[in-house]
C-alpha cells in the first residue's frame, strides 16, 4: 500500500510543477524522507498524509482508494477501504462497488467520540436517508429534537428536514447509513 501512496504523492508533486524541496518547504517534512515515501521506501501517519494531502490540494481518501477498485457486487469485510474522513471525526467506508453508478449510497460510518455536549450544527438537502446503529450511543437531531439511539435502534427520516449525528461520549459510534439521492453519482 505505501507503494502507491508514495507513487500518488510523487504523481501529485510533480502534476503541480513541485520539486521534493518545493514540497519539503511547504510541508515542513525533510526532503529526504519525502523521497523514501515517494519509492514507498517509509511509512506515514494518517494525520500527516492528510496534511500533506491538503498541501498537494487533495482528500486523505484519495490515498486511501484503490484506483482499480473491482466493479463485483460483493465487497469481503478484508476488503472495506476508507473513502473519506470528515473533521478527524467521521470515518467513511462505501459498501457497495462501483458507486458510481448506483442510486443508492450505502455506507458504514464510524464516529470517533466527542466528550462534548456542545449543540450539534444542523443541515439539510434533498433525498432521505436510513440509518442503523451497530456499537455505540448516537446523538440524531432532527427539526431541534434530539435523539439517542442505542445498538440495533434505526431511523428513516427525509433528508430535506433539518438534521444530523454527533457522538457524545467516550467510545466510537458504528452505524450503517443509505442516502439517496447517491452524491457520489457521475
Amino acid at each position: 500500500m505505501m507503494d502507491d501512496v508514495g507513487k500518488k504523492i510523487k504523481e501529485l508533486r510533480t502534476k503541480n510543477n513541485l520539486t521534493l524541496k518545493d514540497l519539503s518547504v511547504k510541508s515542513g517534512m525533510s526532503i529526504g524522507f519525502l523521497s523514501q515515501l515517494e519509492r514507498g521506501l517509509t511509512t506515514i501517519a494518517i494525520d500527516t498524509l492528510s496534511n500533506l494531502g491538503e498541501v498537494l490540494g487533495v482528500d486523505l481518501s484519495y490515498f486511501l482508494s484503490s484506483p482499480n477498485q473491482s466493479k463485483k457486487p460483493i465487497i469481503r469485510s478484508y476488503e472495506k477501504e476508507v473513502f473519506q474522513i470528515n473533521s478527524n471525526q467521521f470515518i467513511y467506508y462505501n459498501l457497495t462497488n462501483d458507486i458510481e453508478n448506483k442510486e443508492l449510497l450505502p455506507r458504514y460510518i464510524e464516529i470517533l467520540p466527542t466528550n462534548s455536549k456542545e449543540d450539534v450544527e444542523t443541515y439539510n438537502h434533498e433525498g432521505e436517508e436510513f440509518i442503523y446503529v451497530i456499537e455505540g450511543i448516537l446523538t440524531l437531531v432532527i427539526n431541534h429534537e434530539q435523539f439517542e439511539l442505542f445498538p440495533g435502534d434505526s431511523a428513516h427520516y427525509s433528508s430535506k428536514t433539518f438534521h444530523n449525528w454527533s457522538n457524545h461520549t467516550s467510545k466510537t459510534v458504528k452505524l450503517i447509513a443509505v442516502h439517496t439521492p447517491n452524491i457520489l453519482k457521475k
